[in-house]
């Protein structure tokens, strides 16, 4: 919590200064106390703990709590929640006097573009979408371009050239994953063969939180030979892990790749964590942080905001030392898209 303090500085005689200066002190510190900033977090569904997209906003709100001391009211989406449900959400945020509220998803898109032009003087946040209006901060992240180092590291570490993706709700968004991951395995080895799968179609919200789907869709692709996958399908990943290790695990040669948070590190992978060379990097947290340091400084963050490679918004974990020895080959390729090298496009090819 910021403090704005003033010292009061008048000079009195004799013994009367200290206590003229202590109580004057401490009434500037009573009467000119920052009010205290209050959060509001909007999760989508699955919530804090759902091993990759919502903890990685988690882990931005927590950091502000330690640096700042904002309170925080955290609220977290159904997957049955329509825009209706949101919007609600997102209004009673507001209006009990959370500034910044930050909406964790382009599920809320709608729901914001109704609400913000109601509280002008609130400041809304989106992540993975655009919101056109004055008070609002869209969070976008060059997915693509961390999935392609992520992709790379798949290539290095194959050893049969077949790797896998799963993806959640089969739509634009995730689809940049999807590509920017191809281009990332096919730069390093254009032999190589890639099996996708989607948990659902576009609007199906239980496609984030399907591990059951994930886990089957991942058994098959290992009957055919694929030893690396990469999930990008929010709580749908945690499937993805329980079929890599069910195979066996590193210790067979199989291996998982996480998405947005650093999943060899989370407690909700602790189990799967040795089969986990490394996750694509989505700072969903610096994200987060920046906008509610923005409120705490005076100065809110509004409009696009682009969190790219270069920016720091994207890149791979190298928690687990296995990927040391992949590094070099990502990190030279990192250095490429940075200069321009390298353009990742995040549409699929034909």
């Amino acid at each position: 919590m910021r403090r704005v303090i003033k010292i009061a500085s008048v000079l009195f005689a004799g013994s009367l200064v200290l206590a003229a200066c202590s109580s004057s002190d401490e009434a500037a510190v009573e009467e000119n106390a920052a009010p205290v900033v209050k959060v509001g977090l909007a999760y989508d569904s699955g919530g804090r703990g759902d091993g990759t997209f919502n903890d990685a906003a988690a882990a931005g709100v927590d950091r502000a709590v330690a640096e700042f001391g904002v309170e925080v009211n955290e609220v977290e989406a159904a997957d049955a929640d329509g825009t209706p449900e949101r919007a609600e959400r997102l209004r009673l945020l507001a209006s009990e006097g959370y500034n910044p509220v930050i909406a964790v998803g382009f599920a809320y898109s709608d729901a914001l573009a109704e609400v913000a032009p109601e509280f002008p003087d609130t400041t809304f946040a989106i992540v993975d979408s655009v919101v056109d209006a004055p008070n609002v901060g869209s969070l976008i992240f060059a997915a693509e371009q961390g999935s392609f180092l992520v992709g790379t590291i798949a290539a290095s570490a194959s050893k049969s050239g077949k790797v896998g993706f799963i993806g959640g709700m089969e739509i634009d968004l995730i689809k940049a994953f999807q590509a920017g991951f191809e281009q990332g395995v096919k730069a390093v080895n254009p032999a190589a063969t890639i099996s996708v799968a989607y948990m659902g179609p576009a609007g199906d919200n239980s496609a984030w939180n399907a591990p059951d789907r994930a886990k089957t869709a991942v058994e098959g692709m290992i009957d055919k030979g694929v030893d690396i996958v990469y999930a990008a399908a929010g709580g749908s990943g945690l499937g993805m892990h329980q079929a890599i290790a069910a195979a066996g695990g590193s210790a067979k040669g199989y291996w998982g790749i996480g998405v947005d948070s650093d999943e060899y590190v989370l407690p909700a992978r602790a189990e799967f964590k040795e089969n986990i060379v490394t996750s694509m990097l989505k700072r969903v947290d610096t994200a987060v942080f920046d906008v509610i340091a923005g409120v705490v400084n005076g100065s809110p963050l509004t409009g696009i905001q682009n969190f790219d490679l270069s920016r720091g918004g994207v890149g791979y974990s190298s928690s687990n030392p296995v990927v040391s020895a992949f590094a070099s080959v990502a990190d030279g390729y990192a250095e490429k898209i940075k200069n321009g090298e390298i353009t990742v496009s995040s549409t699929l090819t034909e």
